[in-house]
Protein backbone atom coordinates (compact mmCIF):
# COMPACT_ATOMS: atom_id res chain seq x y z
CA UNK A 1 0.00 0.00 0.00
CA UNK A 2 1.53 3.67 -0.86
CA UNK A 3 1.74 5.64 2.28
CA UNK A 4 -1.25 8.25 2.14
CA UNK A 5 1.74 11.72 2.58
CA UNK A 6 0.81 15.36 2.91
CA UNK A 7 1.36 17.08 -0.69
CA UNK A 8 2.89 19.86 1.46
CA UNK A 9 4.79 17.39 3.96
CA UNK A 10 8.21 18.49 5.21
CA UNK A 11 10.99 16.20 5.54
CA UNK A 12 10.28 14.60 8.75
CA UNK A 13 7.16 14.41 9.83
CA UNK A 14 5.70 13.99 13.57
CA UNK A 15 4.41 10.53 13.09
CA UNK A 16 5.14 7.60 10.56
CA UNK A 17 2.73 4.48 10.61
CA UNK A 18 4.42 2.02 8.29
CA UNK A 19 2.50 -0.87 6.94
CA UNK A 20 0.65 -1.48 10.41
CA UNK A 21 -1.26 -4.72 10.96
CA UNK A 22 -3.45 -5.86 13.67
CA UNK A 23 -4.76 -9.09 13.96
CA UNK A 24 -7.40 -10.57 16.13
CA UNK A 25 -7.09 -14.40 15.89
CA UNK A 26 -8.47 -14.72 12.56
CA UNK A 27 -9.92 -11.50 12.44
CA UNK A 28 -8.15 -8.72 10.86
CA UNK A 29 -8.27 -5.28 13.26
CA UNK A 30 -6.37 -2.85 10.87
CA UNK A 31 -4.89 -4.34 7.38
CA UNK A 32 -1.30 -3.04 6.14
CA UNK A 33 -2.17 0.63 7.15
CA UNK A 34 0.83 3.21 6.07
CA UNK A 35 0.25 6.80 6.93
CA UNK A 36 2.66 9.96 7.78
CA UNK A 37 1.36 12.63 9.95
CA UNK A 38 2.83 16.11 9.48
CA UNK A 39 4.44 18.18 12.54
CA UNK A 40 1.51 20.23 13.99
CA UNK A 41 -1.04 18.68 12.08
CA UNK A 42 -4.44 17.75 13.02
CA UNK A 43 -5.63 14.70 11.85
CA UNK A 44 -8.40 12.57 12.15
CA UNK A 45 -9.59 8.94 11.87
CA UNK A 46 -13.20 8.38 11.02
CA UNK A 47 -14.98 5.64 10.59
CA UNK A 48 -18.50 3.24 11.95
CA UNK A 49 -17.81 1.67 14.87
CA UNK A 50 -15.43 -1.44 14.49
CA UNK A 51 -13.78 0.07 11.95
CA UNK A 52 -10.16 -0.48 13.50
CA UNK A 53 -9.39 3.76 14.24
CA UNK A 54 -9.05 2.85 17.91
CA UNK A 55 -7.21 0.02 17.52
CA UNK A 56 -4.86 2.21 14.98
CA UNK A 57 -4.80 4.55 17.52
CA UNK A 58 -4.03 2.78 20.69
CA UNK A 59 -0.77 0.76 18.32
CA UNK A 60 0.21 4.22 18.02
CA UNK A 61 -0.23 5.13 21.94
CA UNK A 62 1.70 1.67 23.00
CA UNK A 63 -1.49 0.06 24.45
CA UNK A 64 -1.94 -2.23 21.55
CA UNK A 65 0.89 -4.27 19.44
CA UNK A 66 0.79 -4.63 16.37
CA UNK A 67 1.12 -7.84 14.52
CA UNK A 68 3.69 -6.44 11.79
CA UNK A 69 4.88 -3.04 10.32
CA UNK A 70 6.25 -0.05 12.24
CA UNK A 71 5.21 2.92 14.66
CA UNK A 72 7.69 5.80 14.63
CA UNK A 73 7.44 9.15 15.96
CA UNK A 74 10.14 12.04 15.53
CA UNK A 75 12.13 9.76 13.50
CA UNK A 76 12.69 7.37 15.98
CA UNK A 77 10.93 3.55 15.95
CA UNK A 78 8.65 3.43 18.80
CA UNK A 79 7.09 -0.36 18.01
CA UNK A 80 8.63 -1.92 20.58
CA UNK A 81 8.88 0.88 23.24
CA UNK A 82 6.35 0.87 26.12
CA UNK A 83 3.40 3.54 26.59
CA UNK A 84 4.97 5.46 29.13
CA UNK A 85 7.82 6.20 27.27
CA UNK A 86 6.95 7.40 24.32
CA UNK A 87 6.51 11.36 25.07
CA UNK A 88 2.98 11.00 24.02
CA UNK A 89 -0.15 12.43 25.32
CA UNK A 90 -3.72 10.72 25.60
CA UNK A 91 -6.99 11.60 26.57
CA UNK A 92 -9.59 8.71 26.75
CA UNK A 93 -13.36 8.70 25.87
CA UNK A 94 -13.60 7.73 30.02
CA UNK A 95 -11.20 10.27 30.26
CA UNK A 96 -9.25 8.12 33.13
CA UNK A 97 -9.12 10.41 35.81
CA UNK A 98 -8.45 9.80 39.46
CA UNK A 99 -10.93 10.09 41.47
CA UNK A 100 -8.89 10.11 44.56
CA UNK A 101 -7.18 13.06 43.51
CA UNK A 102 -7.51 16.86 43.18
CA UNK A 103 -7.75 18.26 39.67
CA UNK A 104 -3.76 19.94 40.33
CA UNK A 105 -2.56 16.29 41.84
CA UNK A 106 -4.52 14.72 38.34
CA UNK A 107 -3.11 17.37 36.06
CA UNK A 108 0.30 16.88 37.68
CA UNK A 109 0.40 13.13 37.93
CA UNK A 110 2.60 12.25 34.76
CA UNK A 111 5.82 15.09 35.64
CA UNK A 112 5.42 13.64 39.03
CA UNK A 113 6.28 10.25 37.32
CA UNK A 114 8.95 12.26 35.46
CA UNK A 115 10.20 13.14 38.98
CA UNK A 116 10.50 16.79 37.81
CA UNK A 117 11.70 19.44 40.79
CA UNK A 118 8.62 20.55 41.96
CA UNK A 119 8.69 24.13 40.91
CA UNK A 120 8.78 23.46 37.78
CA UNK A 121 6.15 20.24 38.18
CA UNK A 122 3.80 23.54 39.88
CA UNK A 123 5.25 25.89 36.66
CA UNK A 124 3.92 23.63 34.02
CA UNK A 125 0.52 22.94 35.92
CA UNK A 126 -0.23 26.18 36.50
CA UNK A 127 0.34 26.87 32.96
CA UNK A 128 -1.88 23.87 31.69
CA UNK A 129 -5.01 24.59 33.74
CA UNK A 130 -4.30 28.28 33.12
CA UNK A 131 -4.74 27.36 29.11
CA UNK A 132 -7.35 24.84 30.04
CA UNK A 133 -9.78 27.56 32.02
CA UNK A 134 -9.23 25.79 35.01
CA UNK A 135 -7.99 28.39 37.78
CA UNK A 136 -9.63 28.19 40.91
CA UNK A 137 -10.72 24.49 40.96
CA UNK A 138 -7.15 23.38 41.67
CA UNK A 139 -8.09 21.72 45.25
CA UNK A 140 -11.29 20.32 43.65
CA UNK A 141 -11.84 16.34 43.64
CA UNK A 142 -13.42 14.77 40.34
CA UNK A 143 -17.10 14.18 41.91
CA UNK A 144 -17.03 17.68 42.18
CA UNK A 145 -16.61 18.29 37.98
CA UNK A 146 -19.34 18.50 35.34
CA UNK A 147 -18.27 16.34 32.51
CA UNK A 148 -16.67 19.29 30.32
CA UNK A 149 -14.92 20.36 32.93
CA UNK A 150 -13.31 16.73 33.60
CA UNK A 151 -12.71 17.24 30.06
CA UNK A 152 -10.78 20.23 30.44
CA UNK A 153 -8.39 18.42 33.41
CA UNK A 154 -8.11 15.64 30.88
CA UNK A 155 -6.93 17.62 28.46
CA UNK A 156 -4.74 19.67 31.20
CA UNK A 157 -2.87 16.10 32.04
CA UNK A 158 -2.16 15.07 28.43
CA UNK A 159 -1.08 18.63 27.50
CA UNK A 160 1.03 19.53 30.41
CA UNK A 161 3.90 16.72 29.87
CA UNK A 162 4.17 18.75 26.52
CA UNK A 163 4.16 15.73 24.19
CA UNK A 164 5.50 14.98 20.85
CA UNK A 165 1.77 13.76 19.99
CA UNK A 166 -1.42 14.03 21.53
CA UNK A 167 -3.98 11.16 21.17
CA UNK A 168 -8.03 12.09 21.50
CA UNK A 169 -10.06 8.82 21.34
CA UNK A 170 -13.42 9.98 21.37
CA UNK A 171 -12.87 12.34 23.55
CA UNK A 172 -16.46 14.50 23.50
CA UNK A 173 -18.76 11.66 22.76
CA UNK A 174 -19.84 11.42 26.89
CA UNK A 175 -20.79 15.56 26.31
CA UNK A 176 -24.51 16.28 25.23
CA UNK A 177 -24.95 18.37 22.24
CA UNK A 178 -24.54 22.30 23.60
CA UNK A 179 -20.95 21.33 25.45
CA UNK A 180 -19.85 19.38 22.79
CA UNK A 181 -20.13 22.09 20.10
CA UNK A 182 -18.23 24.30 22.87
CA UNK A 183 -15.63 21.75 23.43
CA UNK A 184 -14.85 21.05 19.95
CA UNK A 185 -14.17 24.93 19.98
CA UNK A 186 -12.26 25.25 22.55
CA UNK A 187 -10.41 21.89 20.87
CA UNK A 188 -9.74 24.11 17.95
CA UNK A 189 -8.22 26.90 19.73
CA UNK A 190 -6.13 24.64 21.81
CA UNK A 191 -4.48 23.00 18.75
CA UNK A 192 -3.78 26.71 17.65
CA UNK A 193 -1.80 27.79 20.84
CA UNK A 194 0.08 24.49 21.59
CA UNK A 195 1.25 23.92 17.67
CA UNK A 196 0.76 20.32 19.07
CA UNK A 197 0.50 17.17 16.11
CA UNK A 198 -3.17 15.83 17.01
CA UNK A 199 -4.57 12.70 16.14
CA UNK A 200 -8.26 12.69 16.63
CA UNK A 201 -10.31 9.61 16.32
CA UNK A 202 -14.37 10.43 15.82
CA UNK A 203 -17.21 8.58 13.99
CA UNK A 204 -19.03 11.64 13.73
CA UNK A 205 -18.57 13.40 10.43
CA UNK A 206 -19.31 16.98 11.79
CA UNK A 207 -16.81 16.44 14.59
CA UNK A 208 -14.52 15.73 11.93
CA UNK A 209 -15.22 18.42 8.91
CA UNK A 210 -14.82 21.23 11.45
CA UNK A 211 -11.61 20.46 13.39
CA UNK A 212 -9.29 18.79 11.43
CA UNK A 213 -6.41 19.86 9.02
CA UNK A 214 -6.92 16.19 7.08
CA UNK A 215 -9.10 12.95 7.51
CA UNK A 216 -8.58 9.76 7.26
CA UNK A 217 -11.62 7.95 6.71
CA UNK A 218 -11.33 4.15 8.03
CA UNK A 219 -14.09 0.91 7.04
CA UNK A 220 -12.75 -2.51 8.22
CA UNK A 221 -9.96 -2.21 9.42
CA UNK A 222 -8.74 -0.35 5.49
CA UNK A 223 -7.91 3.31 4.61
CA UNK A 224 -10.43 4.35 1.98
CA UNK A 225 -9.08 8.24 1.58
CA UNK A 226 -6.79 10.54 3.19
CA UNK A 227 -8.17 14.21 2.44
CA UNK A 228 -8.68 17.71 3.42
CA UNK A 229 -12.79 18.10 4.62
CA UNK A 230 -13.65 19.62 1.60
CA UNK A 231 -11.77 17.37 -1.07
CA UNK A 232 -13.21 14.49 0.96
CA UNK A 233 -16.90 16.44 0.86
CA UNK A 234 -17.01 17.35 -2.85
CA UNK A 235 -14.90 14.42 -4.16
CA UNK A 236 -15.47 11.18 -2.68
CA UNK A 237 -12.81 8.37 -3.85
CA UNK A 238 -15.87 5.54 -3.35
CA UNK A 239 -19.36 4.69 -2.65
CA UNK A 240 -18.27 4.22 0.78
CA UNK A 241 -16.45 7.68 1.54
CA UNK A 242 -19.82 9.65 -0.22
CA UNK A 243 -22.34 7.89 1.76
CA UNK A 244 -20.31 8.14 5.21
CA UNK A 245 -19.74 12.03 4.87
CA UNK A 246 -22.74 13.85 5.05
CA UNK A 247 -26.23 13.42 3.72
CA UNK A 248 -26.47 11.96 0.14
CA UNK A 249 -28.48 10.88 -2.69
CA UNK A 250 -26.92 7.89 -4.03
CA UNK A 251 -28.91 7.37 -7.55
CA UNK A 252 -29.74 4.05 -8.92
CA UNK A 253 -27.14 2.85 -10.64
CA UNK A 254 -26.85 4.36 -14.36
CA UNK A 255 -25.12 3.98 -18.15
CA UNK A 256 -22.79 6.96 -19.02
CA UNK A 257 -23.15 8.33 -22.23
CA UNK A 258 -20.49 11.45 -23.31
CA UNK A 259 -21.64 13.32 -26.55
CA UNK A 260 -19.19 16.04 -27.40
CA UNK A 261 -19.11 18.68 -24.37
CA UNK A 262 -22.15 17.19 -22.91
CA UNK A 263 -22.85 13.85 -20.56
CA UNK A 264 -25.96 11.70 -19.97
CA UNK A 265 -26.94 9.23 -17.09
CA UNK A 266 -29.55 7.33 -18.00
CA UNK A 267 -31.41 5.51 -15.41
CA UNK A 268 -33.41 2.83 -16.38
CA UNK A 269 -37.36 3.27 -15.89
CA UNK A 270 -36.51 6.73 -15.23
CA UNK A 271 -34.81 8.64 -17.85
CA UNK A 272 -31.87 10.91 -18.96
CA UNK A 273 -30.42 13.32 -17.10
CA UNK A 274 -27.93 15.59 -18.68
CA UNK A 275 -25.11 18.01 -17.66
CA UNK A 276 -22.10 19.63 -19.05
CA UNK A 277 -19.21 16.42 -18.58
CA UNK A 278 -16.63 17.39 -16.02
CA UNK A 279 -13.19 16.31 -16.43
CA UNK A 280 -13.05 14.26 -13.27
CA UNK A 281 -15.53 12.24 -15.24
CA UNK A 282 -13.08 9.93 -17.21
CA UNK A 283 -15.37 7.36 -17.76
CA UNK A 284 -15.57 5.12 -21.12
CA UNK A 285 -19.01 5.59 -23.21
CA UNK A 286 -21.51 3.26 -22.07
CA UNK A 287 -19.81 2.95 -18.20
CA UNK A 288 -21.74 1.73 -15.68
CA UNK A 289 -21.58 4.51 -12.68
CA UNK A 290 -23.27 6.08 -9.52
CA UNK A 291 -24.43 9.55 -9.13
CA UNK A 292 -24.29 11.08 -5.52
CA UNK A 293 -25.78 14.31 -5.18
CA UNK A 294 -25.66 16.43 -1.77
CA UNK A 295 -29.35 17.40 -0.51
CA UNK A 296 -28.37 20.87 -1.38
CA UNK A 297 -28.16 20.12 -4.78
CA UNK A 298 -31.73 18.60 -5.18
CA UNK A 299 -34.51 21.90 -5.04
CA UNK A 300 -38.02 22.25 -5.59
CA UNK A 301 -39.11 22.99 -9.32
CA UNK A 302 -40.05 26.61 -10.06
CA UNK A 303 -43.63 27.07 -11.73
CA UNK A 304 -43.17 25.97 -15.43
CA UNK A 305 -39.68 25.18 -14.87
CA UNK A 306 -38.68 22.72 -17.48
CA UNK A 307 -35.32 21.07 -18.14
CA UNK A 308 -34.11 17.33 -18.51
CA UNK A 309 -33.26 16.66 -15.08
CA UNK A 310 -36.66 17.41 -13.72
CA UNK A 311 -38.47 14.38 -11.43
CA UNK A 312 -41.43 14.12 -10.23
CA UNK A 313 -42.71 12.21 -6.96
CA UNK A 314 -44.59 12.23 -3.77
CA UNK A 315 -43.80 13.80 -0.32
CA UNK A 316 -43.21 11.47 2.24
CA UNK A 317 -41.77 13.72 4.87
CA UNK A 318 -40.91 17.00 6.33
CA UNK A 319 -38.31 17.30 9.10
CA UNK A 320 -38.30 20.72 10.52
CA UNK A 321 -34.47 21.65 11.53
CA UNK A 322 -35.42 25.35 12.63
CA UNK A 323 -33.16 27.16 9.90
CA UNK A 324 -33.56 24.40 7.09
CA UNK A 325 -36.28 21.80 6.25
CA UNK A 326 -35.01 18.19 4.88
CA UNK A 327 -37.93 16.78 2.57
CA UNK A 328 -37.81 13.52 1.52
CA UNK A 329 -39.55 12.53 -1.68
CA UNK A 330 -40.32 8.98 -3.23
CA UNK A 331 -39.32 9.53 -6.32
CA UNK A 332 -40.71 5.95 -8.70
CA UNK A 333 -37.74 4.56 -10.52
CA UNK A 334 -35.12 5.92 -7.28
CA UNK A 335 -36.69 5.73 -4.30
CA UNK A 336 -36.00 8.59 -1.47
CA UNK A 337 -34.54 11.67 -2.65
CA UNK A 338 -33.46 14.28 0.10
CA UNK A 339 -33.53 18.27 -0.13
CA UNK A 340 -32.54 20.81 1.80
CA UNK A 341 -34.18 24.39 1.74
CA UNK A 342 -34.17 27.48 3.92
CA UNK A 343 -36.77 27.70 6.54
CA UNK A 344 -40.37 25.92 6.66
CA UNK A 345 -42.07 27.17 3.71
CA UNK A 346 -41.85 24.12 1.85
CA UNK A 347 -43.75 22.67 4.33
CA UNK A 348 -47.25 24.34 3.95
CA UNK A 349 -46.63 24.58 0.30
CA UNK A 350 -46.11 21.10 -0.56
CA UNK A 351 -47.74 18.65 2.51
CA UNK A 352 -46.74 15.03 3.01
CA UNK A 353 -48.60 13.30 0.23
CA UNK A 354 -48.94 15.23 -2.52
CA UNK A 355 -46.79 15.80 -5.40
CA UNK A 356 -43.74 17.67 -5.85
CA UNK A 357 -41.31 18.09 -8.89
CA UNK A 358 -37.51 18.08 -7.92
CA UNK A 359 -34.64 19.89 -9.84
CA UNK A 360 -31.17 17.91 -9.97
CA UNK A 361 -28.06 19.63 -10.44
CA UNK A 362 -26.10 16.62 -12.09
CA UNK A 363 -23.03 18.99 -13.26
CA UNK A 364 -22.51 19.11 -9.38
CA UNK A 365 -23.14 15.22 -9.21
CA UNK A 366 -19.88 12.59 -8.15
CA UNK A 367 -19.91 9.83 -9.86
CA UNK A 368 -18.33 6.61 -9.52
CA UNK A 369 -17.56 3.42 -11.64
CA UNK A 370 -20.12 1.41 -10.53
Amino acid sequence: MTPHTRPDSPAGDAVEIVRVRKEFGAAVGVADVSLTVGRGEFITLLGPSGCGKSTLLGMIAGFVTPTAGKIIVDGVDLTEVEPYRRDIGMVFQSYALFPHMNVFDNVAFGLKMRRLPKAQIEAEVRRAIEMMKLTGMESRRVRQLSGGQQQRVALARAIVIRPKVLLLDEPLSALDKNLRAQMQVELSDLHRKTGLTTIFVTHDQGEALSLSDRIVVMNRGEVQQVATPIELYRTPANGFVASFIGEINALPKARYERAGEMAALVLPGVGRLTAPARAQWSFNDGAEVQAFLRPEQVRPALPGEAGANLLTGTVAAHIYQGSHTITRVEVPGIGLVETRVTGAEIISAHPVGTPITLSLDIGEAVLIAA
